[in-house]
């Protein structure tokens, strides 16, 4: 069975590595066009197009994926599957080519968080469980029939990065399965619909852009709470810091945790020792702040942070709502 692999970050390499070690023909890895980053600007590979080369895998960086020229690369592989782990959308004419169709590995339980970010959203909503679905491309995004789900549990110490590293190696598992089922022509096709119950609401995952990741220390502390894990460490949860004349600094928070207590202060208070510790007053209780990161400096500890900036409680935060 020849297959086309199409991907991007870190997320899809397991997938790949898994197919290729049980020996699967992989005829072209498709991924995006090399990108100049960082201070100096240097082309830099996607890390699907790294582990392709390293294998010597045959790759594809159209432009346009509707390129003649692509589209007669693709046919002339006469590929039999395709597989799309964390790509871009494709037109149909991509997605329609294989006789076995195009099959898309997605970081949510489906229907539910269908969209860009579905590591995201499930950890800011406060889920409990998440997973991966695997289903066959069609028009509308992530609405095509489900081959399998596999579901993992979010526990409270979880944020978007360890839940990416669980569900990136539960998903190259469900691919191998998947493509054995395919090969097999022994598989499952179950319609969204049958996955909803009645009445049941249904949530997405639209992309989290910069503005969306305020803090909004109106929220209660659970909420506030989750909002920072499901941002953590990418994009990233921020608030704003004021000194007592009146200068601001932006602070990236990558890591929480909460404290359920009755107090008066109004939401945004600093309450520190300078040395100790760095509480942030909510509604309902108080967040640590754990892991942080001035504007133009390194990622650090909170008790780093207050050693060299003598943080204290004529300082506030900037309330500010979010628009997430």
């Amino acid at each position: 069975m020849k297959i086309i692999f199409m991907g991007t970050p870190e997320f899809a390499v397991q997938s790949l590595d898994i197919l290729l070690k049980n020996n699967y023909n992989i005829v072209a890895v498709v991924t995006v066009p090399d990108k100049p980053a960082g201070r100096g600007q240097q082309l830099q590979q996607s890390a699907i197009k790294k582990y392709a080369e390293e294998n010597k895998l045959n790759v594809l960086q159209p432009e346009k994926l509707k390129d003649e020229l692509f589209l007669n690369q693709l046919r002339e592989l006469k590929a039999d599957l395709q597989i799309v782990v964390a790509f871009r959308m494709l037109p149909e004419v991509v997605w329609n080519m294989p006789p076995k169709g195009t099959i898309n590995l997605h970081a949510s339980l489906l229907p539910n968080y269908r969209g860009a970010a579905p590591i995201n959203w499930a950890i800011i909503n406060g889920e409990k469980e998440t997973g991966v679905s695997t289903f066959f491309l069609q028009h509308e995004i992530d609405t095509g029939k489900i081959i399998y789900q596999e579901k993992t549990p979010i526990n409270e110490n979880d944020d978007a990065e360890t839940i990416h590293d669980k569900l990136m190696n539960i998903g190259a598992t469900l691919i191998l399965k998947t493509v054995k089922a395919i090969e097999a022509n022994a598989y499952p096709q179950i319609d969204q619909s049958e996955l909803i119950t009645e009445n049941e609401k249904t949530n997405t995952a639209p992309k989290i852009y910069k503005e969306n990741c305020i803090v909004d220390w109106n929220g209660n502390t659970a909420t506030i709470f989750n909002f920072i894990r499901g941002l953590s460490p990418y994009p990233t949860a921020y608030t704003t810091l004021c000194s007592p004349d009146n200068k601001t600094f932006l602070l990236k928070i990558f890591k929480c945790e909460k404290e359920t207590v009755t107090h008066s202060f109004s939401a945004g208070t600093i309450i520190t020792d300078s040395k100790n510790y760095f509480k942030v007053a909510t509604t309902d209780g108080l967040i640590v702040i754990v892991d942080l990161q001035l504007a133009g400096k390194k990622r650090m500890k909170a008790t780093d942070f207050l050693r060299g900036f003598q943080l204290d409680t004529n300082w506030k935060i900037l309330v500010e709502n979010s628009s997430i």
